[in-house]
């Protein structure tokens, strides 16, 4: 196995003000409906500790493998101003995970939102691979995040 990696950043400044943005951001049960691949989140807040959001995705290819991503989050959410992402690290089988986050502020009567998220699979690939598959990684990403914001967008109504 190889860890491959693939790093997301962007910035927005969306018309929605940020009590309804951050609505969007963290329900697990909408974000499946705005996102590409992500088929369902189950959300374990049974313990005193930060919820654990276990996200499930489709089959997604990478190169000549096929990924069908799970992977366990610990999410902190300081409302209203950011969203965080660590994998848990009581989870040594999972072979995928995202560590990163959402940052929200207030701009006129909307809201910007920043991203940096960092996604990493382990695969049974070649190290040699690396540019070519983490090169196929921000394609699908950029193309995850690309459909997500319109999906957002239209949800939010601009």
């Amino acid at each position: 196995m190889n860890r491959f990696r693939a790093r997301t950043t962007s910035t927005a400044t969306l018309r929605a003000d940020p009590e309804r943005v951050w609505d969007v951001l963290t329900d697990p049960e909408l974000l499946p409906v705005l996102t590409p691949y992500l088929e369902r989140i189950v959300v374990d807040s049974t313990s005193d500790d930060p919820e654990r959001w276990t996200w499930h995705l489709t089959h997604i290819p990478v190169m000549s493998a096929t990924v069908m991503p799970v992977f366990t989050e610990v999410m902190t959410f300081e409302k209203p101003t950011r969203i965080g992402f660590t994998h848990d690290p009581a989870k040594t089988a999972e072979r995928t995970g995202v560590e990163g986050s959402y940052l929200l502020a207030p701009d006129g009567s909307g809201t910007r939102v920043a991203i940096d998220l960092e996604i990493w699979c382990d695969l049974p690939l070649p190290r040699i691979s690396r540019i070519a598959v983490q090169t196929v990684m921000h394609g699908v990403v950029a193309a995850m995040g690309k459909r997500f914001a319109a999906n957002m967008l239209r949800h939010l109504g601009e």
